[in-house]
């Protein structure tokens, strides 16, 4: 379904871009970060929590910070199967509730429940329960309202787009189905 943009998709899609090919380097450092920490434990017989610990923070870092980016470059997960044979006019609805269904609200719990989290976490001055384990658990734990609100953004802007598609005069109807 080829969506038409908006002023604020056009805003917000290449921002979103942006900062999935620059969070596309995560990967290759957790890569990097895995192969030191394997030949460090087999080579050496010296395993390092800090190793493993960074390890988990690049994965949850490479994947919140690219749930926006996958969003809008339409990356995500959904029922090909069926969605290829719906006419686009059918798609767009059932995109439509979608988002303001279950995605909205879901973004909403994980922000309305991250921020206060992540606070916690820093007034607290939290840190690695294992021995030699990293400092600053809120930094890692910021990841989930900043990677939510990225995807908030996408969601903005693909609601945006769908409600063009579906209520704007300028577009023609494909098919009249509605909800």
């Amino acid at each position: 379904m080829l969506l038409p943009e908006t002023s604020f998709s056009r805003r917000i899609d290449p921002l979103l871009e942006k900062i999935g090919q620059g969070i596309s380097w995560v990967w290759v450092m957790l890569l990097a970060v895995i192969v030191v920490n394997v030949v460090l434990r087999y080579v050496f017989s010296e395993g390092r929590i800090e190793f493993e610990e960074i390890q988990w923070h690049l994965y949850s870092t490479g994947f919140l910070l690219s749930l926006g980016y996958a969003y809008q470059a339409d990356a995500h997960i959904r029922v090909d199967v069926l969605h290829e044979f719906m006419k686009p006019q059918t798609q767009a609805w059932i995109e439509l509730y979608g988002i303001l269904l279950f995605l909205l609200p879901f973004i909403a719990l994980v922000l309305i429940f991250g921020v206060p989290f992540v606070w916690v976490s820093f007034e607290l001055s939290e840190v690695s329960q294992a021995p030699g384990g990293l400092p600053f658990r809120w930094a890692i734990k910021t990841m989930l309202p900043l990677g939510f609100g990225l995807l908030l953004m996408a969601v903005f802007s693909r609601l945006s787009r769908v409600w063009v598609f579906l209520f704007a005069d300028t577009h023609p109807l494909e098919d009249t189905d509605g909800p």
